[in-house]
């Protein structure tokens, strides 16, 4: 019995190339007065997350904000996307403290 091979599209000998050197999007790094930033909530196993966002800080920063938060809350989070994840409804504790910070909303 002979095995029967199938072959889709273009070879690699018809002018095509393997790109391996993708181009890192730049991140644009902002004030926290040029941020306006927006919640949401979801449920997530029966519980309530209060996502807020989306910054554009360095990691470090970010971290840096996070942990300042979630010690004044006294509450879990975590920093994904750009987008800070809260456990429970607390966006009102939530929004005092970055305005504090001299972060915005959107209205």
């Amino acid at each position: 019995m002979a095995k029967m091979t199938l072959d889709f599209g273009a070879s690699w000998g018809e002018g095509w190339t393997l790109q391996t050197d993708k181009a890192i999007p730049s991140l644009n790094l902002l004030d926290p007065s040029a941020h306006r930033l927006t919640f949401k909530k979801e449920k997530r196993k029966g519980k309530i997350v209060t996502l807020v966002g989306s910054f554009s800080l360095s990691e470090e920063d970010a971290q840096k904000t996070l942990s300042s938060l979630k010690k004044s809350l006294a509450c879990g989070g975590t920093y994904k996307e750009g987008w800070m994840e809260f456990q429970g409804d607390i966006s009102p504790k939530v929004k005092e403290l970055l305005l504090k910070f001299g972060f915005l909303f959107k209205h």
